[in-house]
């Protein structure tokens, strides 16, 4: 008997504290996150999908060449371009692409150096965030869009990851493994005043900054279940809520999920709602 996997796509409100069913997919769907108010993407299969949450009709982005993208995409503040992760080359290594959606630019190499695990697009859209292993360490690296010297923001020991940039283009967010668990922090956008903000005794991945600059929400596992430096699917995991500073730190849902459920800026443009997927498996 084999495992079958679904995947249930779902929208949290903050104001009413409520979840909404939109659809299922058979297989693994992840990484959801908006394009703009009226259209939700995610990938599946290496490919990025959008649709419109209403009619959930997913349709592929043409991606070029990009045919092997992971779960690690974000898209410019005004939706034109898609900065992607992307499985590609002859030795499979993650690499950073942008793509443009409307198809009038090829497809750009950002990153050849590898592997690279895009998290951050900056507002102004000059720079790309991500999560880089250069000499066997994993930190967080910033690049121009354009391509050229990448610039090394970390250098703790161990694996830093998931840096997303605040909306007002000031703050980096991350995880760190540099206390022992998995923490987020918050550091300038330069890598300056590296802040630890939760200690609530998980293991907390991928911060993600409300469109308003609000409020922070992020995924986080049990440390009974899962190490400190992992993140991986088909777990009890926890999507929670804090202040940008790290204050008033609360568990906002439990469900079934982890890796792919949460990976990426997922709020509604208004701030209000985002989206996640979690996960169903039965044996067939």
């Amino acid at each position: 008997m084999t495992n079958t996997r679904t995947s249930i796509l779902e929208l949290y409100d903050l104001k009413t504290g409520t979840r909404r069913e939109l659809c299922r997919f058979d297989g693994m769907a992840e990484a959801p996150f908006f394009l703009d108010d009226k259209t939700l993407c995610f990938n599946q299969g290496g490919l990025i999908y959008h649709m419109d949450p209403e009619t959930c009709i997913p349709e592929e982005i043409p991606t070029g060449e990009c045919r092997r993208c992971n779960n690690d995409h974000v898209p410019s503040k005004d939706g034109r371009y898609l900065a992607v992760s992307h499985n590609g080359g002859p030795d499979g290594e993650s690499r950073v692409y942008l793509i443009d959606v409307t198809g009038k630019e090829p497809v750009r190499l950002v990153t050849p150096n590898a592997p690279s695990y895009l998290h951050g697009y900056s507002p102004d859209g000059k720079t790309l965030a991500y999560c880089a292993e250069r000499n066997g360490n994993y930190d967080v690296y910033t690049i121009p869009v354009e391509g050229g010297e990448e610039t090394r923001l970390t250098d703790a020991p161990g694996l830093d990851d998931g840096p997303e940039y605040s909306p007002d283009g000031k703050y980096i967010y991350f995880n760190s493994v540099r206390s022992g668990p998995m923490e987020c922090y918050r550091m300038d956008a330069d890598g300056g005043n590296q802040t630890r903000l939760t200690d609530n005794g998980r293991n907390n991945w991928f911060p993600h900054i409300s469109p308003d600059n609000e409020t922070v929400v992020y995924i986080s596992y049990d440390p009974k279940e899962v190490a400190a430096g992992d993140h991986p699917a088909d777990k009890h995991v926890e999507i929670r809520q804090m202040n940008p500073d790290g204050t008033d730190d609360h568990s906002l849902i439990s469900f079934f999920g982890g890796q792919g459920s949460f990976n990426v800026n997922s709020f509604a443009p208004d701030g209000k709602r985002f989206a996640f997927f979690r996960y169903e498996l039965s044996q067939a």
